[in-house]
């Protein structure tokens, strides 16, 4: 792969996630007003999309209540804070099963609703950009299968084309990519595309640099592309998505360290992802240059 560095890179900050992170770090986001905050001094530390998940304001478990997700949307969107607002649609597509020997009833936890509801908050709020986990896999952390079938795909892809909401196309492992292109392929998505590399995640794909290039590589070319690794190689793969031409995540719900025993904020996330991008000699750009780039409307509900 000839070397084809991004110059213009876009970066998004995922302020909170759904992981169990609230409890390792007193900087993660649990309420609306702290996620909205998050996003806030993301963006002005220069991040130009703000990726966001709700979480119960008491415990910090994961939500998908979309008062939730209204309160953070019109506190940013009130603050007069330019960003791109990206909202996930990766909740309610969780199965935990029983232990090996009686896998079934399935197991507390289990949230698994239709596609209409997973995509409830999203007609409510109008993001210009909404998560699509593009397929099923076994995550590590909490022992459960995320699960998004073929038909759950393209019944929430089409809901939000129709919307109006740019789907970012979450890759977590190779054949991820192949069936987000059979979307495209059959118009439930519209090209060109736009892609997140998610590596690094237990049990997707690694994110050793060979397999991160074999996902670039297998990114069409006229689509755009974001990537991001876990812990301690998030700031490396600021440099090599740039090197590999794409555009960088960064954020709480990935990392949450800045250095050897010093916990993080986002807006400090942005800026350390900042000083990466410019001392390889690329430019970041932000929200008004990102919705030209990928065709987005600002908006907000009626």
């Amino acid at each position: 792969m000839p070397l084809e560095m991004n110059r213009e890179v876009f970066i998004t900050c995922a302020v909170t996630g759904s992981g169990a992170t609230q409890d390792r770090s007193r900087l993660v986001p649990r309420s609306p007003a702290e996620i909205a905050e998050a996003g806030i001094a993301a963006a002005k530390a220069g991040a130009a999309i703000v990726h966001a998940h709700v979480r119960d304001p008491e415990t910090g478990a994961p939500a998908r209540d979309p008062a939730l997700y209204r309160e953070v949307t019109e506190r940013i969107r009130d603050s007069g804070t330019d960003v791109v607002l990206n909202l996930t649609a990766g909740m309610g597509g969780d199965l935990r099963f029983g232990p090996p020997s009686a896998p079934l009833p399935l197991g507390n936890g289990t949230d698994m609703i239709g596609a209409e509801a997973r995509v409830e908050h999203l007609a409510q709020c109008l993001p210009e950009i909404a998560t699509l986990d593009c397929g099923t896999m076994n995550f590590a952390e909490a022992d459960y299968v995320m699960t998004n079938t073929p038909g759950m795909l393209a019944a929430m892809g089409s809901a939000m084309t129709a919307l109006g909401i740019r789907p970012e196309i979450e890759a977590f492992d190779t054949g991820h990519l192949w069936h987000a292109k059979e979307l495209v392929r059959t118009g439930v998505l519209k090209s060109p595309a736009l892609v997140q590399l998610c590596m690094g995640v237990p049990w997707g794909a690694p994110d050793d640099l060979t397999t991160f290039l074999a996902m670039a590589n297998a990114v069409p070319r006229d689509w755009t592309f974001s990537a991001f690794s876990l812990g301690r190689n998030q700031m490396p793969f600021v440099a090599a998505s740039v090197l590999a031409g794409g555009n960088v995540r960064v954020g709480l719900e990935d990392n949450l360290w800045l250095d050897k025993g010093v916990l993080a904020r986002n807006e400090q996330l942005v800026e350390r992802a900042v000083t990466i991008i410019e001392n390889l000699g690329a430019r970041v750009i932000g929200p008004a240059e990102v919705r030209e780039k990928l065709g987005l409307t600002k908006r907000a509900p009626a």
